[in-house]
């Protein structure tokens, strides 16, 4: 298992290569919460967004996922425990502020790309919107007067 690659693989930069053209500029392998022990494999920063593309075979994937015939055993809960992993994860970077996006190995980098830039750009705007609003700016001032 040495052999296979936690960063770097093909469809990885596929879709960071379709991101990046796009103008998204990202972090790569990165933990999103350094309290979790998680890295993602893109992460904006300033969106709050994580990226995880999961291989169809390490995370169970329900369309090409099949149980190998020898060692059953241990590739069962092997399997299971990375789906359980990765749904913990969601929950606790949800649970930060972060939007977590997951896609297979199999999903076109495009689709992922056209995906993350929405997703991203939309929690931008908002990000501005809220940086913008007279609340922001009177709960800044408020602060800033002596007590």
């Amino acid at each position: 298992m040495q052999a296979n690659r936690s960063r770097d693989t093909r469809p990885e930069l596929a879709v960071r290569s379709a991101v990046f053209a796009r103008g998204l500029r990202y972090r790569v392998a990165v933990r999103p919460v350094r309290a979790v022990r998680r890295s993602a494999d893109l992460v904006f920063t300033r969106a709050r967004v994580a990226v995880f593309l999961d291989g169809c075979f390490w995370h169970g994937c329900p369309e090409h996922f099949h149980l190998p015939a020898t060692n059953t055993d241990y590739w069962g809960p092997k399997i299971a425990a990375n789906a359980s992993r990765d749904a913990e994860t969601d929950r606790l970077l949800a649970a930060q502020g972060w939007l977590v996006l997951r896609f297979w190995e199999h999903t076109l980098a495009l689709e992922a790309a056209t995906q993350i830039e929405g997703a991203v750009r939309e929690r931008l705007v908002a990000l501005r919107r809220t940086e913008d609003s007279p609340l922001a700016h009177h709960a800044d001032d408020a602060s800033e007067q002596p007590g």
